[in-house]
């Protein structure tokens, strides 16, 4: 599966791993740009930890609560963390695909944190097949 293909599901299941080789997967917002997809989560999450120790991850196509049908594609990358300009280019990105719902989410965690948003890019770069 290609990266546009991916950035085109509404959903995908992140997965990451633990440092004994246990997968963690989570439901994530995602878009793509050119060979890379992008994802916006808390700088605290446990997936930016993981990522930290262990860039390796897996990518499913899911629905919101972060169910994948049987025989949907998984594809395997390699995922970073990015700078506050590469965060700005995926808030950018995110907010051309979901609109509203990303603002909605995005902007009142700003205002309540006095304009603090503790938050981080993740790119993820698909292995070739």
């Amino acid at each position: 599966m290609t990266p546009h293909e991916l950035g085109r599901s509404r959903y995908v299941s992140l997965t990451t791993f633990r440092r004994d080789g246990t997968g963690v997967a989570t439901p994530v917002w995602v878009v793509s740009d050119g060979q890379e997809l992008y994802v916006w989560t808390r700088s605290d999450s446990w997936k930016v930890k993981r990522i930290r120790n262990n860039s390796r991850v897996l990518v499913t196509p899911c629905d919101v609560r972060g169910r994948t049908a049987p025989d949907a594609p998984t594809a395997e990358g390699t995922a970073r963390l990015l700078d506050e300009t590469g965060l700005r280019l995926v808030r950018r990105l995110l907010t051309r695909k979901y609109g509203w719902q990303f603002r909605i989410v995005d902007w009142p965690a700003a205002i309540v944190r006095l304009g603090k948003r503790p938050h981080t890019g993740i790119a993820v770069k698909l292995a070739e097949d």
